[in-house]
């Protein structure tokens, strides 16, 4: 298939900017929409990140989750995330799948997002965080020249969007990165503490 084949698809949802956000979260780019399980971030049930959420901030990994039917609770992943001070968005505002799946190898950036858009609508934001490789990626093409990149668990600081940010790369939460929940939910309790949500 040659590329004019593939279509640019444009990133389904709005970006998740809570006004008091401390911390910007951004992932590469929904899967497709037949492994959606509710309208907002990481919705397929395949993936870790709700549970994460749960096992770093109530010790229970099924705290977002309807277990029974396989689903989110939405509403109460909203309402905590406007709480806390978390924003979501994701690293990439158009991509063309070469494969059709949800897998970041082969996602080809069509247009980055503009993060420094986002950073102006949440002035306490100085803390982001990415989900994986390709999201870290696409993130630095925004970032200033010179600026790291950051290693898995770890921090860079930058300057950007007239304020200093401290850039956190942290393990995909997707079930085909090599590490067990409770590795991936210890890296991102350490995050939280830093950020002092915990």
């Amino acid at each position: 298939m040659s590329d004019s084949e593939h279509c640019i698809e444009t990133h389904p949802l709005e970006p998740f900017l809570p006004k008091n956000a401390k911390l910007l979260m951004l992932g590469s780019f929904p899967p497709p929409k037949n492994r959606w399980k509710m309208d907002f971030y990481y919705p397929n049930f395949q993936n870790d990140m709700w549970k994460i959420f749960g096992l770093c901030f109530f010790q229970d990994k099924n705290y977002f989750l309807n277990t029974a039917d396989k689903t989110f609770k939405e509403q109460q992943i909203r309402d905590f995330l406007i709480h806390t001070g978390i924003a979501i968005f994701d690293t990439a505002y158009q991509v063309i799948r070469l494969k059709g799946n949800a897998s970041d190898k082969f996602l080809q950036i069509h247009q980055a997002s503009n993060i420094q858009n986002m950073l102006e609508q949440m002035p306490n934001c100085q803390n982001i965080m990415t989900t994986g490789d390709k999201a870290t990626d696409t993130l630095m093409l925004s970032m200033p020249e010179g600026t790291d990149k950051p290693q898995i668990g770890q921090a860079v600081e930058t300057f950007f969007a007239d304020r200093t940010v401290r850039l956190y790369r942290m393990p995909s939460s997707s079930r085909a990165y090599p590490l067990a929940l409770e590795k991936k939910a210890e890296a991102y309790r350490q995050l939280f503490k830093d950020v002092g949500f915990i």
